[in-house]
């Protein structure tokens, strides 16, 4: 078989996550189609009671998966863990010295599939992609982020790494199983460099989400009489990674897809005075002892305003959250967020 990184990226290489079991993974899976199967007709029936209501239809019904996931968060009793972080190799303490020696924890696994053929989200995938990055760049791929980091003025993000001295560093915490707050076990993240490794701020994570803005809409902007810098990267570039690919599927939001290392939801409304799709890019996180999400909501931008020359890019909401907790669902309450920014913004 060939494995690009362009299938890596999207999750569609066949490459296990942590479960090594194919047939829990396809269990799993059918039960999830299952369980968005029957929530779609009172997804649709209390759809109807709304508009019967007059109750405004952008802010209508949480789409099923993501709903279903926060119903079970909600109703899940402290100490109960997350079935995902049962796995093991989260737990992981062992500290590799490259991305390319921690290929060896799944390297001589079997398949789950033919690449290209179906999705399966893994944090490996993303390990094999830094090992790509490391061999190509001939640097090691922390340095090679650093730099990165250092070029988007992310200071406050860094290798979430145990030896070191990091100001400011938060403590994770989870649930035990009498149902009481305590420290997340020890872990070492070495193996996950790009799956799950790094710290970050809010902050930080905000001005990466105005990079990724500037750049998609810089091109836009035409009457900036040559002041307007270029983008972190080209325009043709994010707007790619945020091109839904086919056979891809999101667990935080049933209406998205899975793009390049981001899930994205197309603008999209079917039938006049109903529900209105917004167009937005996000990713949530989940490591031991914390959560997160980075959501990106950009500006339908009118193009006589563009034409004027009196605004600029990064036009639009980018929302981030993280939480010194474990398996919080984050990315509706974030979307709730920027949709509320994003409506407080056109009533001025």
């Amino acid at each position: 078989v060939t494995i690009t990184t362009r299938l890596l990226v999207s999750h569609l290489s066949g490459i296990r996550h942590y479960e090594k079991d194919i047939a829990k993974v396809k269990e799993e899976k059918e039960k999830a189609n299952r369980a968005c199967k029957l929530a779609k007709p009172t997804e649709d029936k209390e759809q109807k009671e709304k508009e019967g209501k007059g109750i405004e239809k952008t802010d209508s019904l949480k789409p099923g998966r993501e709903r279903e996931g926060e119903v079970k968060s909600q109703n899940l009793k402290p100490g109960r863990r997350d079935k995902e972080f049962e796995q093991e190799e989260y737990y992981l303490k062992e500290k590799f010295e490259s991305v390319i020696e921690s290929l060896k924890i799944f390297k001589n696994d079997p398949l789950f599939f033919k690449p290209g053929s179906q999705f399966l989200y893994s944090t490996y995938g993303f390990t094999l992609l830094s090992a790509v990055v490391e061999r190509a760049s001939g640097q090691k791929f922390t340095d090679y982020m650093l730099k990165i980091f250092r070029d988007l003025d992310m200071l406050s993000t860094v290798l979430d790494d145990n030896e070191a001295m990091i100001y400011n560093r938060a403590r994770c915490y989870v649930y035990n199983k009498k149902g009481r707050l305590v420290n997340a076990p020890y872990v070492d993240n070495s193996y996950k460099w790009a799956g799950g490794g790094f710290l970050s701020s809010v902050g930080d994570l905000l001005k990466f989400g105005n990079a990724l803005l500037y750049s998609y809409q810089a091109g836009q902007f035409k009457s900036t009489n040559g002041k307007l810098l270029p983008g972190y990267l080209k325009p043709d570039t994010v707007a790619m990674m945020w091109t839904p690919v086919p056979k891809t599927e999101v667990s935080w939001d049933r209406d998205g897809k899975y793009a390049m290392a981001w899930a994205v939801v197309e603008k999209k409304q079917q039938c006049g005075c109903c529900r209105q799709q917004r167009h937005y890019a996000s990713h949530t996180g989940g490591a031991v002892g914390a959560s997160s999400v980075l959501l990106i909501l950009p500006e339908e931008l009118d193009s006589d305003v563009i034409g004027t020359g009196l605004v600029a890019p990064p036009r639009g909401v980018i929302v981030s959250i993280i939480c010194n907790m474990q398996s919080v669902s984050l990315n509706s309450t974030a979307l709730k967020i920027a949709r509320e920014f994003d409506k407080e913004k056109w009533a001025q």
